[in-house]
């Protein structure tokens, strides 16, 4: 089955807002054997809108537009895709009743502009909205009679035919055109309530299985050199095999369709383990500091930080996993000379014969936090971010992790010539990954 999405909204276009349902909407779609084979972004102009659907009814099953159905005056998907159809907009009793309870329950009056909202398209499902006002709409095409009711609708209004509205491909005996809200506090909740069981009933299951496997140390041209032979076979029977770097880090994504798909993939998948090994650190939606938590919790031991370049950004990553609490004692950002020294027990000897960047230096922090802390493991940081303070010897990206633990510490040094934010971003995860591979 084609599946497009059309997403609306002047502020996508303008990048003051991110487009968060280009990613969420896919995932979900394809975790239920649908996969989104195309997708746009248009601004909140009319003929762009009706542009964009028009394309997508000529090649697509089922279409989903998102956004544009509020009561404001840029809210004009609702009307606009109304009109294209020669569908009549006309008053729903129950998205009445849904919204005066909405106010009521705040003690809100109902604003006059929110009556557009109850206006739907002739034959459409209503959504109510669970966590706002907006109702999402759902319109069974069957192309033949929906061209003929556009055609009477504009010759009663007087207006000329455009010709071929719409395109659809023969094969298509009818298609769904899904308008849900642009908020994702409202698109998401009304996908899963009302989506997805129209999409049960009105579509024949699909097999499709992805999985993806997340590596380090590696980069991504490398890895593909790696693994490209092995899995040269299982490609030729059906099996996708894809590629993302990512700071630090490259996903390689495994997908297959049809009857065989889970056999595939479950080969692929083993023999990529086989040749990448240690590399990879989790799968789908892993995180490395979410596996080190993990780690760390299943092993009831606990970990202290010393950041210098890293500005804190380790703990940062760590605290955003739910559970962290259990294992991360803390950390200091030690990003003076004196602080390293005061605070971490680093000796002036050592700053004065090596300087702050270097092997010493962290192997001191590192132990210096650990001792404070009195945690089981401790991790150390310092570096040079750049873009300035690089040396012939100690050039811009320059950084050295230490690792301390009962026995002993283990230091690392690394290069990461980049911009300071992916500097801070990719010394995390190789400071993660020696941490996780101790573990």
């Amino acid at each position: 089955m084609n599946v497009e999405i059309v997403n609306t909204g002047s502020e996508l276009m303008l990048g003051r807002v991110l487009n968060t349902h280009q990613q969420w909407l896919c995932r979900r779609l394809a975790d239920l054997g649908h996969v989104v084979t195309r997708q746009v972004a248009v601004a909140d102009r009319g003929g762009e809108i009706q542009q964009a659907v028009r394309e997508a009814l000529g090649r697509a099953e089922l279409v989903i537009t998102t956004g544009g159905l509020g009561p404001t005056s840029d809210d004009i998907t609702r009307e606009l895709i109304a009109q294209m159809l020669g569908r009549k907009l006309v008053p729903n009793q129950d998205v009445v009743a849904h919204i005066e309870r909405f106010f009521a329950k705040r003690g809100r009056p109902r604003p006059l502009k929110t009556e557009v909202e109850t206006l739907v398209p002739e034959g459409a499902l209503v959504f109510l909205n669970e966590t706002g006002t907006a109702p999402g709409l759902a319109l069974c095409l069957e192309p033949e009679r929906d061209e003929e009711r556009r055609g009477e609708s504009e010759e009663g209004s007087g207006a000329s035919r455009p010709s071929s509205i719409l395109h659809p491909p023969p094969s298509f005996a009818k298609q769904w055109l899904v308008m849900l809200p642009g908020p994702p506090r409202e698109l998401r909740p009304m996908f899963e309530s009302a989506v997805v069981p129209l999409l049960a009933r009105e579509f024949a299951a699909e097999i499709f299985v992805c999985r993806t496997l997340r590596s380090t140390g590696v980069g991504e041209s490398r890895v593909q050199e790696m693994i490209e032979a092995a899995v040269q076979s299982m490609v030729g029977a059906g099996l996708e095999v894809g590629y993302c770097a990512r700071p630090g880090s490259v996903d390689v994504r495994l997908t297959a369709e049809g009857g065989k798909a889970a056999q595939l993939v479950h080969a692929g998948e083993a023999e990529v383990r086989r040749i990448l090994g240690p590399h990879i650190f989790g799968c789908d939606d892993d995180e490395i500091e979410e596996v080190v938590v993990r780690l760390l919790t299943a092993r009831k031991q606990s970990l202290a930080l010393a950041e210098s370049c890293t500005g804190g950004h380790l703990a940062h990553r760590l605290t955003n996993v739910p559970g962290a609490s259990a294992v991360f004692c803390g950390g200091l950002v030690s990003y003076a000379n004196e602080a390293k020294e005061k605070l971490l027990g680093v000796r002036a000897e050592s700053l004065r014969q090596h300087g702050a960047v270097s092997e010493a230096v962290a192997r001191e922090m590192a132990m210096g936090v650990r001792a404070a802390f009195r945690s089981d493991f401790a991790l150390a940081v310092t570096g040079i971010a750049g873009p300035g303070g690089g040396t012939p010897e100690k050039p811009v990206g320059t950084v050295f992790i230490a690792l301390a633990c009962a026995e002993g510490v283990a230091v690392e040094q690394r290069l990461n010539p980049w911009e300071r934010l992916t500097f801070k971003d990719v010394t995390a995860t190789q400071a993660l990954e020696q941490l996780r591979r101790r573990l």
